[in-house]
C-alpha cells in the first residue's frame, strides 16, 4: 500500500503525512496465503529500491495500540544483526509478526508461538527465510567437518541444523550455500506438518513457503517447493 508525502512547507517544518490504517493490511491482502506473500514481496521490492515507505516513528507505532493487532504474515528468521526483518520487508507496526532464532532453529517456543498466531489471529502465512553466510550454519558445517561439537545450548543449535548439512554432504564445495537452502526447506516441511498447522495447510487456507535474504543486494528469493 503507497503511501504520499508531501513537499515540506517553505517554513521547513516536515509536512503532513498519509499513514495507511495499521489495519488495512490483512483487509488489503485478502486474507489468503497468495495475497499475503504478494504483499511482504513487495515490501521487500520497495526496501531494495530504496523507496520504503515506512519510517518505523512513534506515530505508527500508537496508531496500533488502541486496536487488535492484525498482523497478515509470521515471518521466522535468523538472529544475524543485518537481517532486520521489518525493514527488509518495509512493514510497519502491526502488519507482520517476527520471530527469530539462531540459524532460525524450531524450539517448542517457536512452534507455539507459530500456531498461535495462525490459529488466535488467522495469520495466513508462515515464511521461513534464511540468509546468505549464516553463522549458524557455519558452525553446524564447521562441527561436522572437524568432529568438534561446541559446548553449552549452542551444541543444540548445530544439532538442529546438521542433518541439512548432512544432506548436502560436508565434502561438497558448495556445502555452506546449499545446507543454509536445504535447512530452509527442511523447516518448511517440519511446519507443513505440525500437528496444528497441517490441516490448514492441507485445506490451503495456510500457506508455509521457505525464501533466502541476500546480504548485499536487500533482495529476498522464494525457493522452489
Amino acid at each position: 500500500m503507497a503511501q504520499t508525502t508531501s513537499p515540506p512547507p517553505a517554513g521547513g517544518a516536515p509536512a503532513a503525512v498519509d499513514r495507511p490504517d495499521p489495519g488495512a493490511r490483512r483487509t488489503a491482502a485478502g486474507g489468503t496465503p497468495r495475497a499475503a506473500l504478494a504483499e511482504l514481496l513487495s515490501g521487500n521490492r520497495r526496501f531494495v529500491s530504496g523507496q520504503p515507505v515506512h519510517g518505523h516513528d512513534v506515530t505508527a507505532a500508537a496508531a496500533t495500540a488502541s486496536g487488535d493487532q492484525q498482523p497478515y504474515a509470521v515471518v521466522l528468521g535468523c538472529i544475524d544483526s543485518r537481517v532486520p526483518l521489518e525493514a527488509i520487508f518495509d512493514q510497519t507496526f502491526g502488519s507482520i509478526c517476527v520471530i527469530r532464532t539462531g540459524g532460525h532453529v524450531l524450539d517448542r517456543a517457536v512452534r507455539g508461538s507459530i500456531e498461535y498466531v495462525v490459529g488466535e489471529l488467522g495469520v495466513p502465512l508462515v515464511m521461513v527465510l534464511g540468509h546468505e553466510r549464516c553463522g549458524a550454519v557455519g558452525s553446524a558445517v564447521e562441527a561436522l567437518r572437524t568432529g568438534r561439537r561446541p559446548g553449552g545450548s549452542l551444541a543444540y543449535l548445530v544439532e538442529q541444523i546438521a542433518p541439512a548439512v548432512g544432506d548436502v554432504g560436508v565434502a561438497d564445495p558448495y556445502v555452506r550455500p546449499l545446507a543454509i537452502r536445504r535447512h530452509v526447506r527442511r523447516t518448511v516441511a517440519m511446519l507443513e506438518h505440525d500437528d496444528r498447522l497441517a490441516g490448514l495447510v492441507a485445506a490451503g487456507t495456510v500457506a508455509v513457503v521457505g525464501a533466502m535474504y541476500d546480504l548485499a543486494t536487500g533482495e529476498v528469493t522464494l525457493l522452489a517447493e
